[in-house]
Formats: C-alpha cells, sequence, structure tokens
C-alpha cells in the first residue's frame, strides 16, 4: 500500500479571522482534523468544558468527534478588545491515518511549545495542497505522516508540561532551531519573555544542564557530522555550526571527542 493510498490530505489550509467567527458540529467531523493556532486565540469544547486555545496549541479530532469552534473579542496586553486568530487546518483520512490515531490516546488539545519546523511542516503541506500543476498526492501524504509523527515525538518527549516546564521546553526548541548561528543567552530568555537568571534556572531545572552546554551539545553534533560526511573545511564547519572562532571549536572539541576535529576526520573516513 503505498503512501498515496494509505494517507489521504482531503484540504488544507490557512485561515485569519477579524471578525466574529462560529462552527458547531453536534453530529460530528466527517474526516481528521488537525488544526494548530498560529496567532491570536479561539475557543472549543472539550469534554462539554470550553476551552481556550492559546498561541501554538494543537486541536486534535478523529471522525464523528462533536466539533465547535468560537473567535471573538478577546483582551491583549496592548491595545482594546480585538478579533487576531490564524490558524493551519488539515482535514485527512485513510487507514494509516487510522492506526496512527490507535497507537495512544490522544487529547484534544495540546499544548506544544512553538517550533519553526513544526510550523513549517503545516506550511508545506499547505503549498503543496495549493499547487494547480504537477501535485503530488504522494508528496502531501508523506508531509502528513512526518506531522504526526512529529506530534508523537513532541507528545513523548513532553508527557506532562507545567508552565515551567513549557517556558524551558519553548528555550530547548530556540537553541535547537538557532544552533547554526549566533545567539547569546539574551536573545534565548527574550524569546520565552523572562529574565537571564530565570531561563538559566529553569533550562538546568528540566534538563539537567545548561544552556551553554547544551548549545555546545547541539553544534558539536552538527560538527561532527559534516566533518564525516562533508568536504567542508573544517574552519568553514566551524563557522557553519554557530562556533565563534575555530580556536573555541577545536577546544571543545577535543574536550568531546578526544580528538582533534582533523585527527576526528582521518579516523572516521577510515572506518568506512
Amino acid at each position: 500500500m503505498t503512501s498515496a493510498t494509505a494517507c489521504h490530505v482531503f484540504s488544507a489550509g490557512f485561515s485569519f479571522h477579524r471578525k466574529p467567527f462560529h462552527s458547531s458540529l453536534n453530529e460530528g467531523l466527517q474526516n481528521y482534523l488537525l488544526r494548530l493556532q498560529t496567532e491570536g486565540r479561539s475557543r472549543t469544547r472539550i469534554d462539554g468544558v470550553i476551552s481556550t486555545v492559546e498561541t501554538g496549541d494543537l486541536m486534535l479530532f478523529a471522525p464523528d468527534d462533536p466539533y465547535y469552534l468560537s473567535i471573538d473579542k478577546e483582551n491583549y496586553p496592548v491595545g482594546k478588545p480585538r478579533i487576531e486568530s490564524g490558524d493551519y487546518h488539515i482535514f485527512c483520512g485513510g487507514p494509516w491515518i487510522e492506526e496512527w490515531w490507535t497507537r495512544t490516546q490522544r487529547p484534544a488539545l495540546l499544548r506544544l511549545p512553538r517550533s519553526d519546523y513544526f510550523l513549517g511542516l503545516f506550511r508545506q503541506l499547505v503549498l503543496e495542497q495549493r499547487r494547480l500543476s504537477d501535485s503530488s498526492p504522494e508528496i502531501s501524504a508523506c508531509y502528513l505522516q512526518i506531522l504526526c509523527m512529529e506530534i508523537d515525538r513532541l507528545m513523548t518527549e513532553q508527557p506532562v508540561i507545567s508552565p515551567k516546564g513549557y517556558l524551558a521546553y519553548r528555550m530547548k526548541q530556540y537553541v535547537e532551531e538557532h544552533a547554526a548561528i549566533s545567539f547569546r543567552l539574551e536573545d534565548v530568555a527574550g524569546h520565552v519573555d523572562i529574565s537571564v537568571s530565570r531561563a538559566v534556572h529553569l533550562f538546568k531545572e528540566a534538563f539537567g544542564t545548561s544552556i551553554v552546554k547544551y548549545v555546545n551539545d547541539v553544534r558539536l553534533e552538527m560538527a561532527r557530522e559534516r566533518i564525516t560526511f562533508s568536504p567542508m573545511p573544517l574552519e568553514h564547519v566551524s563557522e557553519t555550526c554557530g562556533f565563534a572562532n575555530y580556536t573555541y571549536f577545536h577546544r571543545v572539541f577535543r574536550s568531546r571527542f578526544g580528538m582533534s576535529p582533523k585527527q576526528y576526520r582521518i579516523h572516521s573516513r577510515a572506518q568506512t
């Protein structure tokens, strides 16, 4: 069974609301729905209770699930109450999706740290669906399967998220997404609107390591891969993996792997 027959994307799009919007289907949806709140807020009904859907929240509904969505004016820190609500939404189905859905119990609402990579999967899937020519159901199916597996990974990494843990995971993803460029601790803390000292404390509490060490670990893994599999000059490897200078890169690489970058390249290629 190919991806195209096992996994179907019936529709995918992006919506942005500046006016009130209400949708209610007591008889339930016809297909599976993945909806990511990208901006502002909305409200949905879960187990009979109206819940607020914040930016970054993912809604998951199966066929026949009652569906309710409401978008009205919300109070924001700056300015008057207003309507600003954006979302990506995907209606899908097929044997692969059915099997994926039943692997684990899935809550109707998941609060996930904002991730450019995760957002990009929705964006790419929507762009593929908008193609008027050269459209490929197989490509859409593959994007959808990757998206679903990424949801599983995020659920595994953070089965229960406290408010403090939510901030820590957002910082962790910021580091992973920006590791190839230079940034400061202030940038990591500013990403979640907290002080540097609080950011350092929360990160250490959640992951048992410092932000600086985690940044270096991510960058060193990137460098190790490029040293092994690319002909890129070592100085260029250092630069493209976010290290400020080659001397520092050389020192931390040797400390981590027990040999210099040049020695590591010779050793790794001798093994292949």
